[in-house]
């Protein structure tokens, strides 16, 4: 009777600040909220709803439970999101995020501005740029999605898409990267268009402008850009299955140190440009800390998730016992950060000029959209030097995984 009375004088502080709850009986709030870390400039809570987590913070005009209810636990919620039904696990959102009734969002994943899911939609360690959109009834955990110039211009992912993140084996190094972070950024992108009821065996790598007509499976990369792809469906017929067998172990390392190099060129953009932009907005600093902690987290499961794979790797051949002796090498290497001497110039020219764009007042996607093509030219280059810097660092102690970089 004690901890309800708690809750009940949470709700009750939360309706004195000017958060609107229609119907308060039905609000279910952990003892461990802050209710600080709810903004008191128009906040809708719908019945319903449950809010959890020391961590969770609610910015000025976000929607939770338009649609149904809403759990929510440890979440980032920046200004103006909306989450209209569903579970909602160790994630950021950003401004005007959006996603559907029914939505199943886990940890390490991110919306930036803009992006929204239609109805049940499936994500874990996922990240979406701006503008970013998810059609109906899809599962796409695991990736990276990039692409497009604003919501009338937006990568999208067809109804019934499928990531398909899990093998036979029992292994989960299949993180897919479609777009990539360096030009992603930029919001310069033509999208990439995912068509419904296709999906991806990650992982794989897409360029920016490939078109994959509906009901195509992705099985292996596709970099040329401005292409429209028809997969191919299996034919029917039985063969013979080795278990732990890996004949493409080359290439599924490669796009896993890929991966893992663009999201360290991720944490360097969050570090050096969104920082500046967070800390002029309610709850700021925390969504900062959010939005890194995450790109964080992201980079420690793949980690985990690729020496799950070596060590599934029968160790019979020198490529395999090469991957296990240099395991906590790479650990190691991707599980810091480093101040990259030779990027400096760049990173200090290119971030000079969004500055400027900051303290004129305007917004991140407003000021990253102004820059003029030199300036973009300059970020992309300072962030495609991180993805290199860390795969040269992975192939010292790699030597027979020689990841292709040139972009």
């Amino acid at each position: 009777m004690e901890i309800r009375s708690e809750q009940i004088k949470k709700v009750q502080k939360l309706i004195e600040k000017g958060v609107r709850i229609p119907n308060p009986i039905t609000l279910d709030i952990g003892e461990d909220v802050d209710i600080d870390n709810i903004s008191a400039n128009g906040v809708s809570i719908y019945p319903g709803c449950r809010i959890y987590g020391s961590r969770t913070v609610i910015s000025a005009q976000a929607k939770i439970g338009t649609e149904g209810p809403v759990t929510i636990v440890d979440c980032i919620i920046g200004p103006s999101v909306e989450l209209k039904s569903g579970f909602f696990s160790n994630s950021v959102f950003l401004k005007k995020s959006v996603a559907g009734y029914g939505s199943h969002v886990r940890e390490g994943s991110i919306f930036e501005e803009e992006a929204s899911s239609a109805h049940c939609c499936g994500l874990k360690h996922t990240i979406l740029f701006p503008f970013v959109t998810l059609g109906s009834l899809i599962n796409l955990c695991d990736c990276l999605v990039a692409g497009g110039t604003s919501r009338k211009n937006h990568t999208e992912v067809g109804s019934s898409y499928v990531h398909f993140n899990f093998t036979p084996h029992g292994d989960k190094a299949t993180p897919s990267l479609f777009g990539d972070v360096p030009r992603g950024v930029m919001l310069r992108e033509p999208p990439i268009f995912l068509g419904g009821q296709g999906g991806t065996v990650g992982p794989a790598r897409v360029g920016f402008g490939n078109v994959v007509a509906a009901g195509s499976i992705i099985r292996k990369d596709y970099l040329q850009e401005n292409k429209l792809i028809i997969g191919k469906t299996h034919t029917g017929k039985v063969v013979d299955f080795k278990r732990n067998s890996y004949p493409d172990l080359k290439r599924i390392v490669a796009n896993n140190l890929i991966y893992l190099a663009n999201l360290k060129a991720l944490e360097e953009w969050y570090r050096n440009v969104r920082k500046e932009f967070l800390e002029k907005e309610e709850f700021g600093k925390k969504i900062y800390e959010g939005l890194v902690q995450t790109v964080e987290l992201a980079q420690r499961e793949r980690i985990k998730r690729f020496k799950e794979l070596v060590e599934l790797l029968p160790k019979e051949k020198k490529e395999e016992t090469e991957l296990l002796e240099a395991i906590e090498k790479m650990e190691e290497c991707f599980g810091q950060t480093e101040e990259i001497e030779s990027l400096k110039p760049k990173m200090e020219e290119f971030k000079k000029e969004i500055l400027l764009r900051l303290d004129n007042g305007l917004e991140y996607v407003e000021a990253i959209k102004s820059l003029p093509e030199k300036v973009t030219r300059t970020g992309t280059e300072w962030l495609y030097g991180v993805v290199y810097h860390y795969l040269k660092r992975a192939q010292e102690f790699l030597p027979s995984y020689q990841v292709p970089i040139k972009r």
